[in-house]
């Protein structure tokens, strides 16, 4: 039995001829019918009534890939992001005056680091490191506050009494003054600091300013003014307080802008004392304890 011969397209050649013979060019027979559901069904997803196909070919479009812009078809528009907070924000044009506090932060820590060079027993001065903590104890707050209100005790004039009157109050506004400050900026001491100091308060953990370079600076200036002394113990009362300050740093107890500041607030101190000077005529109530029977 011969097998019907087929078309290119791999129809039978009998129902092509079948096909053809039983209508007009018009006929669904024809094609024109598969043309007309050709073109139905592309009006249909040109009007949207086919979302499966229309989620098909925006997922097959080229630019949906790349993500360059969402459709309207793919969701409901999404609200953009909130703005980041001030501070998460990266700052890409800063201050002058933010670098150069930056810098100068940098400079200190890196200055502070060369110079702390009695900081450990095992670093380049450890050897000098006993008589850096003499230094210490020297302008140790509590040992001039004893040795002050001892003096005051034992003194049988009234100027020398006020005189020391005046020197306990200095000195308690330099503990109050340079507690508050540390209490507020709170900077940390630096990291190759050995907390083995003498007497410490809970403020004392930080290091901004220097309270040891405060009060040698207010001593040197109080007893420079008001005791007279000769030249040599004069200046020898200076390099007192400069050493006391270089120490703090040596002993990496402090940073450089500690000390230096701890200098000019020390010196300030002492006006301020001097403008409120304490006397019998002013306040007479502190000096009743000493009054003469």
């Amino acid at each position: 039995m011969l097998s019907p011969r087929r078309s290119v397209q791999g129809r039978p050649q009998g129902a092509s001829t079948a096909s053809s013979s039983s209508g007009g060019p018009g006929s669904p027979a024809h094609g024109g019918g598969g043309r007309f559901e050709f073109q139905a069904l592309l009006s249909s997803r040109a009007a949207g009534t086919d979302p499966a196909c229309a989620r098909l070919r925006a997922c097959e479009s080229p630019v949906h890939r790349r993500g360059s812009f969402p459709l309207a078809a793919a969701g409901p528009a999404q609200a953009p992001p909130p703005p980041l907070p001030e501070e998460d924000r990266i700052a890409l044009n800063p201050s002058f005056l933010g670098i150069a506090l930056r810098s100068l932060l940098a400079i200190d820590l890196w200055l502070s680091k060369k110079l702390g060079v009695c900081a450990g027993e095992s670093s380049s001065w450890g050897s000098v490191r006993p008589l850096m903590k003499l230094l210490e104890i020297s302008g140790h707050g509590i040992l001039w506050l004893l040795g002050t209100f001892y003096c005051l005790c034992r003194s049988d004039s009234w100027a020398g009494r006020e005189v020391l009157m005046n020197l306990l109050f200095a000195q308690l506004l330099d503990l109050g003054l340079v507690a508050l400050i540390k209490g507020l900026v709170r900077r940390r001491r630096p990291a190759h600091n050995q907390m083995d100091m003498f007497c410490t308060l809970s403020v004392d953990k930080y290091s901004f300013p220097s309270g040891h370079a405060t009060r040698a600076a207010l001593m040197s200036r109080f007893i420079l003014n008001h005791l007279v002394l000769a030249i040599p113990l004069r200046v020898l009362m200076i390099l007192w307080a400069f050493i006391v300050g270089l120490s703090r740093v040596m002993l990496g107890r402090h940073n450089v802008t500690d000390v230096a500041v701890g200098f000019f607030l020390g010196y300030m101190q002492y006006s301020i004392v001097d403008y409120f000077w304490l006397s019998p005529h002013n306040v007479p109530v502190l000096f009743v304890l000493w009054n003469q029977q």
